[in-house]
């Protein structure tokens, strides 16, 4: 089994830790073409959110609350896009439980276009199942 790169994160060249309470951290990715874009993520080893307690999700909320009065203020963004990629079809490259945390701001080529943009794109339609 490979080394999980979140499980006792303190740290890297990529990333730094921002905030943390008991069950959770908020690591803030240095050089992301979002400024300010983090994870907030389980301090225990979870596959999926689906594998969270309530305790865990509400420590998850408080950080997410706190993270975002941090971003508000040192980088200003203008909206945001919040979420779990759960699985390998759903996106998740790491499989320790991280919730995205993206700012996002009036000037990128793809503001105002979140999630469901691609999702509903007519590229993304499945094959027929018949």
């Amino acid at each position: 089994m490979r080394k999980c790169p979140f499980c006792n994160f303190k740290g890297d060249s990529m990333a730094k830790v921002v905030l943390e309470n008991k069950h959770c951290l908020y690591m803030q990715f240095y050089n992301h073409n979002l400024e300010g874009k983090g994870i907030i993520i389980p301090k225990k080893h979870k596959e999926t959110v689906f594998e969270l307690s309530k305790e865990k999700w509400q420590a998850t909320y408080d950080l997410l609350q706190k993270a975002k009065k941090i971003l508000d203020k040192e980088f200003k963004p203008d909206g945001y896009n919040i979420g779990w990629n759960i699985g390998e079809v759903g996106g998740q490259s790491v499989f320790h439980a991280h919730l995205h945390v993206t700012p996002r701001y009036s000037d990128e080529p793809f503001a105002g276009k979140g999630i469901n943009y691609w999702l509903k794109g007519s590229k993304n339609t499945r094959k027929s199942s018949n």
